[in-house]
């Protein structure tokens, strides 16, 4: 043991992995976190004999996962039982027209092949370019702390980020290939999550899409928080005390070191506090003003991702036509895309989002029913009253009988809705965001909140708000790479 004691604060994916990292090479390690259960936005809930996930639905990456685990000489399932979904998830484009998304690579081929004659050679070579911008971005770069430009500075890695599509588009890239309306759709929906429009995305992100159509759409089973009860049992097996219900009240420092936490019971010391909470609240509500490295105004500035519209239904019947995963698209993507970023206000025809993990896990649902969860994706800082909150329910629930060919609304037996302050009140979401700050080309790297105080000599920060960014994989990422930091800082090795 290296007799030294770090705080984590913030049980969620980054806490945890950042918790578990350091407690692995000898630190002593108390998690604090300020809710009833760990998992941060990836809590679960029980209602009704239904058992819902509150947060992450996809999983994605399935080797950042076994990478994590096997840091620790274990594996995914030793932890939790995982499955490939097939098809991979169902898109309902305008017509309405509802297309399945193959696994096999044949299939999608011949998919593309079908939307756009010449497509499926032209998907090879985009997913070839998308696999080299994964291996390099997710192998190299995320791994990266983003406090100096020096991290850069070999010529290797010059190389690799011209190829990585830094300055070009997203939304020019995918068009060198795809002409198709519905294929355009389909390889740029996953950055819709990650804070800019594809004309403002850097053509790094396709490698999303290899993520998604090349590696596949995967579950485990029991649901997504069987991920943080994995990670959990770890922690203790590494040693990692964690407590909840202990929201910490303030980080107190002393001549530019942090000396520890103040809680409602009282004060804690530490050697090096890692804060796994919201960037901002960290920052500008535990620490006193001139231990702030950032003012409001920098804040505010700060592009975020976007919030979320949530709604969790036990329907007490079978729902025919969904699948695990099902993308509504059946209204225009462009104007949603821009009334989440470039004019936020709530949207006039959104695009939703539909699981159904009782379609493949029937431990979620009483026997007979149907687990449901809706997404809208929506701009932050947002009012979210019950009554616009209830509009938007009958707006999404009109679409997804209309698809199912039968009535829902009348079947459901519980419902939740989630919104902006919901996501302030729980995890003291800045503007109410649910995925973090934006993947923008000006928010990348060393570009954003550095996972480092520069006041605080011990403080540290971890989570989708600093590197390398918002999403499961990279916050179990952001944990690790705080953690090597820390380490180091330390000399402790690593």
């Amino acid at each position: 043991m290296s007799g030294k004691h770090v705080i984590v604060i913030g049980a969620g994916f980054a806490g945890l992995s950042a918790a578990t990292s350091l407690a692995q090479h000898g630190c002593r390690v108390t998690l604090l976190e300020k809710n009833e259960g760990p998992g941060g936005r990836a809590r679960q809930f029980q209602a009704e004999g239904f058992t819902f996930d509150m947060g992450p639905s996809w999983y994605w990456m399935p080797d950042i996962f076994e990478q994590y685990f096997a840091r620790f000489g274990r594996k995914v399932s030793d932890y939790y039982n995982l499955v490939r979904l097939d098809p991979s998830y169902q898109v309902i484009f305008k017509g309405p027209q509802a297309v399945d998304i193959p696994a096999a690579m044949s299939e999608l081929r011949a998919l593309f092949e079908r939307f756009e004659p010449g497509s499926g050679a032209r998907l090879d070579e985009f997913l070839r370019q998308a696999a080299y911008k994964y291996k390099v971005g997710i192998g190299k770069f995320v791994h990266m702390p983003g406090r100096s430009l020096l991290e850069f500075a070999d010529p290797r890695l010059l190389v690799d980020a011209v190829r990585l599509d830094l300055l070009q588009s997203m939304h020019k890239h995918v068009r060198k290939f795809f002409k198709d309306p519905r294929l355009l759709e389909l390889v740029e929906f996953p950055i819709l999550f990650l804070g800019a429009t594809s004309e403002n995305t850097p053509a790094l992100y396709s490698l999303m899409n290899y993520a998604d159509l090349a590696l596949g759409t995967w579950y485990p089973m029991g649901g997504m928080h069987r991920i943080v009860e994995g990670m959990v049992a770890l922690a203790r097996e590494q040693g990692v005390s964690i407590e909840y219900n202990a929201p910490v009240e303030k980080i107190v420092v002393e001549n530019g070191r942090a000396t520890g936490v103040q809680t409602a019971a009282g004060f804690r010391p530490a050697d090096v506090v890692v804060a796994g909470a919201d960037y901002h609240h960290a920052e500008q509500h535990l620490l006193a003003p001139e231990w702030r490295t950032y003012d409001e105004a920098y804040w505010d500035k700060r592009t975020m991702a976007p919030s979320s519209l949530l709604f969790y239904l036990g329907v007490n019947k079978r729902l025919p036509n969904l699948r695990h995963h099902n993308l509504f698209f059946d209204e225009d993507f462009s104007l949603h895309a821009e009334e989440i970023y470039e004019d936020p206000k709530w949207p006039s025809r959104p695009l939703f989002y539909v699981s159904a993990p009782s379609q493949t896990d029937p431990s979620v649902a009483p026997e007979g029913s149907e687990n449901i969860f809706l997404l809208i994706p929506v701009a932050p800082d947002l009012p979210d009253p019950e009554a616009t909150r209830e509009h938007y329910y009958n707006l999404i629930m009109e679409r997804l009988e209309r698809h199912c060919g039968t009535s829902i609304r009348d079947a459901v037996v519980y419902k939740r809705s989630y919104a902006h302050q919901d996501f302030m009140d729980d995890y003291h979401s800045y503007k109410g965001n649910a995925y973090g700050l934006a993947n923008t080309l000006r928010q990348t790297a060393i570009l954003k909140p550095s996972l480092k105080s520069k006041k605080v000599s011990n403080l540290y920060f971890t989570g989708q708000l600093t590197v390398p960014g918002p999403g499961v994989p990279p916050s179990l990422i952001s944990g690790q790479v705080v953690a090597g930091e820390v380490l180091k800082e330390l000399r402790i090795k690593n």
